[in-house]
């Protein structure tokens, strides 16, 4: 059987960028390379489209947030659609230290989301169940303890985060991917 030949030449150079882009670094004092979770992304995106930038934006959706990546360098690598997508997945910047903006910074991701469009969405929830998914196996492992690791040590703004991105994303809940992350997040946080 021959297998059908697709232009993924915009992903493939997307994935390269996105592993030098995060050469060296560690996903959250996980143990394995940060590159993985970008990757998740991505096959997440790919099971609600098949769009090449799409695909290529959540390959790349962390690296202006957490490398020295710059839109300009996306935007002239990949296009200015890619470069937006990207963008809009970026958290905003609050200065301050994390756990006095992490209300805000949450707050302004949930209602950018709600107003997004549904590509904005897609690449979005790539990244959201992904953490959903980590998130969900670590509390199996740990319980409560699990919220000792992050800026934020309550279980209940970090329900209130997740509970909201899923109203946010309920536009895509003709997805599998939306259907797994309403799961997890009621599983971990409740109705």
């Amino acid at each position: 059987m021959t297998k059908k030949k697709i232009d993924s030449s915009l992903l493939d150079r997307a994935i390269t960028f996105a592993v030098k882009a995060h050469a060296n670094t560690e996903r959250n004092s996980k143990g394995f390379p940060y590159i993985v979770h970008p990757m998740e992304a991505m096959a997440i995106v790919a099971t609600m489209t098949s769009d090449q930038e799409l695909l290529a934006a959540a390959a790349l959706h962390d690296t202006v947030e957490d490398t020295d990546t710059t839109l300009e360098q996306l935007t002239e690598e990949f296009g200015p659609r890619v470069a937006h997508l990207v963008d809009t997945e970026s958290d905003m910047v609050i200065e301050g230290p994390e756990e006095d903006t992490w209300y805000q910074r949450k707050l302004t991701t949930i209602n950018r989301l709600s107003a997004a469009t549904r590509e904005e969405q897609i690449v979005a929830l790539g990244d959201k169940l992904s953490n959903m998914r980590a998130i969900a196996r670590d509390y199996i492992k740990l319980g409560d303890d699990l919220w000792q690791r992050f800026h934020v040590k309550e279980k209940a703004p970090h329900a209130w985060h997740y509970q909201g991105l899923a109203k946010a994303l309920s536009p895509l809940a003709d997805t599998v991917a939306y259907q797994e992350f309403s799961y997890l997040v009621n599983k971990i946080f409740g109705e």
